[in-house]
């Protein structure tokens, strides 16, 4: 097997894996973060597939989500609390975090002694895996 240009391939090679890595890092870590995101908030957006029940203050009907389901959403507190932060620490690793802030986030994710979980953080990450995976090998050979 024989290369063309083999000294313009190493060069390009060099500047992909050395010079570009940093950025391409963190444009994959953006990218994925922003995916899991929105699949998070859009998988409460969709709706409940449970009991439909009559809500008061402000009056109004509301299907709730079966159990394991992710969560449905009420009043859209819970998709307006999720938000993305990608950090670049000082050592040059990338960290892309999403972030529910809603106070009863951990309750429905995780469940308590009264109520089985309505997970919808974990759910979206492995249903997205194989995209990160993905942006990440396409990232390194940009």
């Amino acid at each position: 097997m024989s290369f063309k240009n083999l000294d313009a391939f190493k060069k390009r090679l060099d500047k992909r894996l050395t010079t570009k890595a940093h950025s391409n890092a963190k444009s994959a870590v953006t990218r994925s973060t922003m995916l899991v995101q929105n699949f998070a908030k859009s998988s409460i957006m969709a709706g409940g597939t449970g009991a439909t029940v009559q809500k008061y203050d402000p009056s109004r009907t509301h299907t709730q989500s079966k159990p394991l389901s992710p969560p449905a959403s009420d009043t859209g507190f819970l998709v307006s609390q999720i938000t993305m932060d990608v950090d670049v620490k000082p050592n040059g690793t990338v960290v892309g975090q999403i972030i529910s802030a809603a106070p009863y986030s951990k309750h429905l994710e995780f469940g308590t002694v009264n109520m089985t979980e309505r997970p919808f953080m974990q759910p979206a990450l492995m249903k997205n895996k194989r995209k990160i995976q993905a942006m990440f090998k396409k990232g390194i050979l940009k």
